[in-house]
């Protein structure tokens, strides 16, 4: 199966520090597919992600996803595809705690235009991650920790997106609420048959990813001093 996403050389350096926090980096994955991306903490896990998500942008080099170069794109275009075709998940869940649960849902589509997203679309979404669709209306900041989590979920799975990204989702779950969130994961993202992007330092968790892949083993050269 040709490779779907291709990471060829990309580097990048945080504002104000002098060592990069990645360099020479080469990765590629096919489309469907489960990775499990591990490493030492500080090796530029996040900072890795936020670059295939288009969060940031490398200094050097080429990330193409879907045959889309997104290192070319401009930022009107670039936060289009990310609406189109990416998913994020993040440890801190990013919700906006005053709104309510379906308009936090409905902010991924922001920028997605021509993506109308109904409300029964959103009851359903909730309905298959296990939470009651009534949620729909409560404010995000009076969910548990659980709840805030797969309504994260929701919000990145909303679009269908080709790519999802999953940077430390389970650290704040004990370890029955991170099986059950994990099997909620894999079924969904296959479901829409995303690619996944996985990062933890819960090694455990790799069992369930098609490959493990070691960051600093995709690198040319090992560098200190990542995030």
């Amino acid at each position: 199966m040709a490779e779907w996403l291709q990471v060829e050389d990309i580097a990048y350096t945080w504002p104000g520090q002098a060592q990069r926090c990645l360099d020479g980096l080469y990765f590629s994955a096919r489309q469907g597919e489960k990775v499990f991306i591990a490493g030492a903490s500080g090796s530029g896990k996040s900072t890795f992600l936020n670059l295939l998500a288009g969060i940031l942008r490398p200094q050097r080099g080429r990330i193409v996803i879907g045959g889309t170069a997104v290192h070319e794109l401009g930022a009107r275009a670039l936060d289009r595809f990310r609406a189109r075709h990416v998913g994020l998940v993040f440890q801190a869940f990013n919700l906006i705690p005053f709104l309510d649960v379906e308009t936090n849902i409905r902010l991924a589509s922001h920028f997605n235009e021509g993506r109308r997203v109904a409300g029964k679309e959103i009851a359903a979404l909730l309905h298959k991650l296990r939470l009651d669709p009534a949620l729909a209306r409560r404010r995000a900041s009076e969910l548990s920790v659980g709840q805030q989590q797969r309504v994260a979920v929701a919000r990145a799975l909303v679009n269908r997106p080709q790519l999802l990204v999953a940077d430390e989702p389970t650290s704040a779950l004990d370890a029955d609420s991170q099986q059950a969130f994990m099997e909620l994961l894999m079924s969904m993202s296959g479901e829409y048959g995303a690619t996944v992007l996985f990062v933890s330092h819960d090694q455990r968790l790799s069992a369930r990813f098609d490959r493990v892949v070691e960051l600093a083993a995709l690198q040319a050269s090992a560098v200190a001093g990542g995030r």
